[in-house]
């Protein structure tokens, strides 16, 4: 694969790219250099990419390694305080996207490329490189979580 093919398909794929780093990462300008960062990592391992027909696979991949690298860098730093003017957006106030956020990472993947996303069941596994019914397994028990906390939420 050349260089303007990998940009021809990373431009028709990176809108999904964005949505899902900024549903991992809950903030837009992370999420910005996550998909910017995973580009980066695919056009330099482009070449190692042996199936092109795998490509949106392994592109969504690179990204979900980045957005768990800046989740453990941010658990590191661990701020104490956030600055004021660091404003959430409208949809990030939402009980659904905090109880999302809540979820264990690999909950949360599945649950991000099903149903934010659009994924089908097949989809998701070859993305996650895990069998079918180990994402139904797990989407099961993400929607019982996210029940369980909403319904905690509007009790509350």
């Amino acid at each position: 694969m050349d260089q303007t093919q990998f940009a021809a398909r990373v431009e028709a794929l990176k809108q999904q790219l964005y949505r899902t780093a900024l549903l991992y990462l809950n903030d837009p300008s992370l999420a910005l250099d996550a998909v910017d960062e995973a580009v980066y990592r695919g056009l330099t391992g482009c070449h190692k990419l042996r199936q092109p027909a795998f490509f949106d696979t392994w592109m969504t991949r690179i990204l979900i390694n980045e957005c768990h690298k800046e989740q453990r860098r941010r658990k590191r730093l661990s701020f104490t305080d956030t600055l004021p003017e660091q404003t959430a957006e409208h949809f990030d106030a939402l009980p659904l996207n905090e109880a999302l956020y809540q979820l264990p990472p690999d909950l949360k993947t599945v649950v991000i490329l099903r149903y934010f996303n659009g994924l089908t069941l097949a989809e998701t596994a070859e993305r996650l490189d895990i069998p079918q019914g180990t994402v139904v397994t797990r989407q099961r028990r993400a929607l019982a979580l996210l029940r369980l906390s909403l319904s905690e939420e509007e009790q509350a």
